[in-house]
């Protein structure tokens, strides 16, 4: 249950968020998060290049996939690869923002995918650069980018896109179509993991720490933003929350009765109109009021003396 309210989130609460609410919550709910992250990173990674001299047990599955290495998934392979790059992951997530921003007019929805991306990175090339891991002794089948091998930037790119991918899938409402893009999205950053591993680039640890790095910025970035329902806060964030709504230029829903007219679309009342759109007591003082008046005047209307 509380995993479907999850991925409804931003179906449930589509309203925009003020500017101290957007520098808040991507600082204390992405920015933060990711920083312990990234420590997380640097504790693993650099006690397997030192305590752990490298993991050399671990070169093993290297080895192995390098052995059975066949030409028919030498092109799949690389394609997959290629999924999981820089390049594409960067032009595929500029179109997905677009069309969402095209699509829901809410420009703090569609950088969702950005976000996840984009922490990733950060979090990907500062602990390479420092961790410095080298990447396995066995014929490399891609160009060797200038990071070092851990955490594997592919896999992790590709984990926390894809992921965010299958989340707004969520949103499809051909069933067939839903289910089969989520399980694409599901599986495109396992056989990105294999495909690296299988092309020399990774060890295991490396593609691990790779998808679990994807899945922590995914879940960062689709939490982003404070959303109506989210259990911390308490009622003084909510009230700011709808404090910053306001001078976000939101206006407040028509009702019946709220003085736009009985059907809500501000058509003047008629008086008669009026007269049933006052509370109870108001409605008893004029007819109160009514009846003293009536009770003054003689039977042809004129005030009695």
């Amino acid at each position: 249950m509380r995993f479907a309210r999850f991925v409804r989130r931003w179906d449930e609460d589509a309203s925009p968020p003020g500017d101290d609410w957007v520098r808040r919550d991507l600082g204390r709910r992405a920015l933060v998060p990711a920083a312990w992250l990234w420590l997380a990173n640097i504790a693993v990674g650099l006690t397997i290049v030192g305590p752990l001299q490298s993991l050399p047990a671990e070169v093993v599955v290297n080895e192995e996939l390098a052995e059975e290495r066949i030409p028919e998934l030498q092109v799949p392979t690389q394609i997959v690869s290629n999924i999981g790059g820089t390049h594409v992951l960067i032009y595929t997530c500029v179109v997905v923002v677009a069309f969402l921003l095209w699509r829901t007019r809410q420009w703090w929805f569609a950088v969702v995918p950005a976000i996840a991306l984009s922490v990733q990175s950060a979090v990907f090339t500062s602990a390479s650069f420092l961790i410095g891991r080298s990447r396995p002794d066995v014929e490399h089948l891609d160009i060797s980018p200038p990071t070092s091998g851990f955490p594997s930037g592919h896999t992790g790119a590709s984990t926390a896109f894809y992921l965010v991918s299958a989340l707004l899938a969520q949103r499809i409402r051909h069933t067939g179509l839903r289910r089969a893009l989520t399980v694409l999205f599901l599986v495109l950053p396992l056989l990105v993991g294999f495909s690296r591993l299988y092309r020399g680039m990774h060890h295991l640890t490396d593609v691990t720490a790779g998808l679990v790095n994807g899945t922590v910025c995914a879940w960062l970035a689709w939490r982003w933003l404070r959303r109506a329902g989210d259990d911390e806060g308490g009622e003084a964030d909510d009230d700011a929350r709808a404090a910053d709504a306001g001078r976000a230029g939101r206006s407040a829903p028509r009702v019946a009765g709220s003085g736009t007219g009985v059907d809500g679309v501000g058509r003047e009342p008629e008086p008669d109109e009026r007269h049933e759109q006052l509370p109870p007591p108001l409605a008893h003082v004029v007819d109160t009021h009514h009846e003293h008046d009536e009770a003054d005047r003689d039977d042809e209307g004129r005030p009695r003396r």
